[in-house]
């Protein structure tokens, strides 16, 4: 897409930018780019992370190991069927 692109386009491109915003807008310019592409970047990191945690709570519980005995009481059963 971009293939065809030389340096004389990149300085075409350049010249309208400095008509369009003018010398004095284009360092606000950039700087309101750089603020945006930081922001964006952190938000990414944030979802990544949060993703991360999600993943790893939503994980099964490890089954209680063989050997060790349980001190609860069972709970009784219960019967379905109710007498009127």
């Amino acid at each position: 897409m971009l293939q065809g692109l030389t340096g004389w386009h990149l300085l075409i491109v350049l010249a309208v930018l400095v008509l369009l915003f003018g010398a004095t807008k284009l360092p606000a310019l950039a700087k309101s780019v750089g603020q945006s592409a930081r922001v964006f970047k952190n938000e990414m990191k944030e979802m990544k992370r949060d993703d991360e945690v999600s993943a790893s709570s939503t994980e099964a519980p490890r089954a209680p190991e063989t050997g060790t005995a349980s001190t609860a009481a069972p709970e009784p059963r219960r019967s379905n069927d109710t007498a009127i």
